[in-house]
C-alpha cells in the first residue's frame, strides 16, 4: 500500500512513517504538513491512503477531504485527530472517512487501523475485478448471441401487437416450417398442406390432423385480424406512425385497413377480409432477408 501523511506536526509524521515501514504495511510516498500543499501532490500520486490530521493551519482536514473528494480522488482516509468532538467526528464520517487515529499516536492502535484498512481495500478492489469480470462475460455473451429466426418473427409480430395472441404460435410454426424446407419466396406451397403439416407435428389420426388443421387456419385468421385492427388504430392516431407506415400497405390489404380506420372513426363493428397468403409471403420474405 502507499501511502501519503498530512499533518502540520513534524513528529507526528515521522513518528507515523516509521510504524508503517517497519511493520511492512506499506511505502510513505508523500508528505505534507497542511491541506493547501497536500492537496496537489496527492492528486498528482494518488496514492490508496491518505492520513490526514484533522485539525491544520490553512485548511482543516475534513475542508481537504472535501476538496480531494471534488477533484475525483478515489483513494481512502484516516483521519488523525486529538480532539474528540462528536459533531467534528460526525462531519468526518459524511465526508467518507471510515477510520480514526488518536493521537497521541500508539504504534498498536496504528498498526491495527492500518492493517483493517488494508484488508477493506483489498476486498473492494477484488469485488470491483469480480463485477469487471462478470459485466465482460456479459458483453462477450451479447455479442456471440445471434438472433434465432423465432427471435426475428416475434419482434414483427410484437411491432403488431399480436406477439400475445393464440395464432401468434401457429404463424411461427408455419414460418419455421418453411424455412426448414428452404421454400422460395414464390410460390408458397399450398396453405392447406401448411397447415396439415404442423397440425401432424400433435396429431395422428387423418380425423385429428384435418380438425387441427381447420383450428390453426382460424387462428391464424383471428390473429391477422388483430393485427389489422391494431394497426388501424395506430393510423387513426397517427397516420406518420413508422409501425402503421411500414406493416399496413406491405403486410395486407391497405384497402382493407382503410375500411377499418373508418370503422372505428364511426365505433362501427371492426370487420376486414382477411388475406393469410399475403401476410404469410411477406413475413416470409422479411425472415430470410433478416437471417441471410
Amino acid at each position: 500500500m502507499r501511502y501519503f501523511i498530512v499533518d502540520d506536526d513534524r513528529a507526528s509524521r515521522v513518528m507515523l512513517k516509521q510504524i508503517i515501514e517497519d511493520s511492512s504495511l506499506g511505502t510513505v510516498i508523500g508528505e505534507a504538513r497542511n491541506g493547501e500543499d497536500a492537496i496537489p501532490q496527492i492528486l498528482m500520486t494518488q496514492p490508496e491512503f491518505v492520513l490526514i490530521d484533522l485539525l491544520m493551519p490553512k485548511l482543516d482536514g475534513i475542508a481537504t477531504v472535501e476538496h480531494l473528494i471534488q477533484n475525483r480522488f478515489e483513494g481512502q482516509f484516516i483521519m488523525i485527530s486529538q480532539v474528540v468532538n462528536k459533531e467534528m467526528v460526525g462531519e468526518a464520517y459524511e465526508q467518507g472517512i471510515d477510520f480514526f487515529i488518536h493521537k497521541p499516536i500508539n504504534r498498536i492502535e496504528v498498526e491495527n487501523v492500518l492493517r483493517k484498512t488494508t484488508e477493506q481495500f483489498r476486498l473492494k478492489n477484488s469485488l470491483l475485478v469480480i463485477r469487471q469480470s462478470l459485466t465482460n462475460i456479459e458483453i462477450s455473451e451479447q455479442k456471440n448471441h445471434k438472433a434465432t429466426s423465432r427471435d426475428h418473427i416475434q419482434s414483427i409480430l410484437n411491432d403488431m401487437g399480436i406477439v400475445g395472441e393464440i395464432g401468434s404460435e401457429d404463424i411461427i410454426a408455419i414460418i419455421e416450417t418453411l424455412l426448414a424446407h428452404q421454400h422460395k419466396i414464390a410460390p408458397l406451397p399450398p396453405l392447406k398442406e401448411l397447415y396439415e403439416e404442423i397440425a401432424a407435428v400433435t396429431k395422428t389420426t387423418p380425423d385429428d390432423i384435418l380438425k387441427e388443421s381447420k383450428a390453426i387456419e382460424q387462428r391464424v385468421r383471428r390473429t391477422i385480424l388483430a393485427a389489422m385492427i391494431n394497426l388501424a388504430n395506430l393510423g387513426v392516431v397517427d397516420y406518420t406512425n413508422s409501425e402503421f407506415e411500414y406493416y399496413a400497405p406491405r403486410y395486407f390489404d391497405f384497402k382493407e385497413i382503410r375500411q377499418l380506420m373508418k370503422q372505428i372513426e364511426d365505433h362501427g363493428n371492426r370487420k376486414a377480409k382477411v388475406n393469410i397468403k399475403k401476410f404469410i409471403q411477406v413475413l416470409y420474405s422479411d425472415i430470410l432477408t433478416k437471417i441471410n
